[in-house]
């Protein structure tokens, strides 16, 4: 990994760099949106038929085979699992159902004078869930897309994965679902936007995915509600005092991903800059995704002070980031889930820990959080007025109606107030 001085004659080529990650949101699917407008439209026009062209070129679907997994291959999955995986399965379930309860709001109502006002928290009908499976099986993803939805009350949670694999299937099961077909891409993302004969249309897609399942999300959501533009991960250390191994650690953790992942340390220490550097290139070594990811996208800020060093670090945004333990957690304003402390690797979040691992990048994280049970709710405010509460505020109602031109809207509140002035009601 390269490091570059943030001051000095290096600032140029520092604020370069930087200037290149604040401008990488969204720039990567420009050139893919021609392609996957052409598959988006396609799945509209022709249901079925199209989709099992799609998914048989891209998706490996045998001729003949039927789209849908069947309940009892989920089961089977479940059952041809090793013992020690279904009881780490287990464990993240618990632990991530467990944090969707926790997060989950309340439903209130509060009364003044009259005037009472509350929320109701009501779960979307149906949802889309997008689980990768291209380069690696992700189970965790099931587990953390589909798992918040039945928290939150979604009556219909679709599952999609390309190919997928036994340990995919055995966390299907796991997590109840019912409804899951091995197709993925962006005839994916159009079945469940769009619908087709054997697919009904779901109310919002959830999931990370690649670039044409990204760019897919993005034309759509104009009809069908989306949770995020999530791209390639992204993993950011802010650190004055870390371990340079276990830091180097989690940066080859994140960059094996994929060979867009984003890897970068920031840092006031030269030392450690400079040994994170060296262990980085020496773990990744026999890790060609790794490798090749560091080599592109990984790269080490050594700035002037601790203080630039989180002014860095809000700028970058990323998706994952880990701080010192002694840091001041006021001062991080951008990041889609941060990790205290060198003794909490990043990994834990990917699996075990509870908050969810499909999170904003592309600097998204300065805008949302991760996808939680909030994506799978509607808060639906209340109100209602006693007529105390009317005459209270409805000389107030009625002047700013007025002064907005908006006569009908003041004649509304009058009719009923002159109604209970001449004691009649209505």
């Amino acid at each position: 990994m390269k490091v570059i001085r943030t001051f000095g004659p290096s600032a140029r080529e520092a604020e370069r760099r930087l200037r290149q990650i604040e401008d990488r949101s969204g720039a990567a699917t420009a050139r893919l949106e021609p392609s996957v407008r052409r598959i988006l439209s396609g799945i509209r026009r022709g249901g079925d038929k199209a989709l099992r062209t799609y998914a048989m070129r891209f998706d490996g679907l045998e001729p003949g085979s039927s789209l849908q997994v069947s309940k009892q291959e989920m089961a089977a999955a479940w059952d041809q699992t090793p013992p020690d995986l279904r009881r780490a399965m287990q464990t993240a379930a618990k632990n991530i159902r467990q944090f969707a309860q926790w997060q989950m709001p309340k439903n209130w109502s509060r009364t003044a004078a009259g005037r009472t006002v509350g929320q109701r928290c009501l779960p979307l009908a149906s949802v889309g869930c997008y689980v990768p499976g291209g380069r690696y099986p992700l189970p965790s993803t099931l587990l953390m897309t589909a798992l918040p939805a039945r928290v939150a009350g979604v009556e219909r949670v679709v599952v999609v994965s390309p190919r997928p694999a036994r340990e995919t299937l055995a966390a299907a099961h796991l997590a109840g679902v019912e409804e899951m077909y091995r197709i993925g891409g962006a005839q994916a993302v159009a079945a469940l936007a769009y619908g087709t004969a054997s697919i009904p249309r779901v109310e919002k897609i959830v999931g990370p995915g690649n670039l044409y399942v990204t760019t897919a999300k993005r034309l759509v959501a104009f009809d069908c509600a989306i949770d995020m533009m999530a791209g390639p991960t992204e993993i950011a250390v802010a650190s004055e005092s870390g371990d340079p191994a276990w830091i180097a650690a989690d940066l080859v953790a994140q960059a094996e991903h994929d060979p867009e992942a984003m890897a970068i340390l920031i840092t006031a220490n030269q030392a450690l800059a400079k040994a994170t550097a060296k262990e980085a290139d020496r773990q990744a070594a026999k890790n060609p995704i790794a490798r090749q990811s560091l080599a592109a996208h990984g790269v080490i800020f050594l700035t002037r002070d601790h203080a630039e060093t989180l002014t860095v670090t809000n700028r970058i945004a990323a998706e994952h980031l880990t701080v010192d333990d002694r840091d001041d957690l006021a001062h991080i304003r951008n990041a889609g889930s941060i990790f205290i402390g060198g003794t909490t690797p990043q990994s834990m979040g990917d699996y075990v820990s509870g908050p969810n691992h499909v999170l904003p990048t592309g600097r998204a994280a300065r805008v949302r959080g991760g996808l939680s049970v909030y994506d799978f709710l509607r808060i639906v405010t209340t109100q209602e007025y006693s007529p105390a509460g009317l005459a209270t505020l409805g000389e107030a109602t009625m002047t700013l109606a007025t002064a907005e031109g908006l006569v009908a809207h003041a004649a509304s509140v009058a009719v009923r107030m002159a109604s209970r002035n001449s004691g009649g009601k209505r």
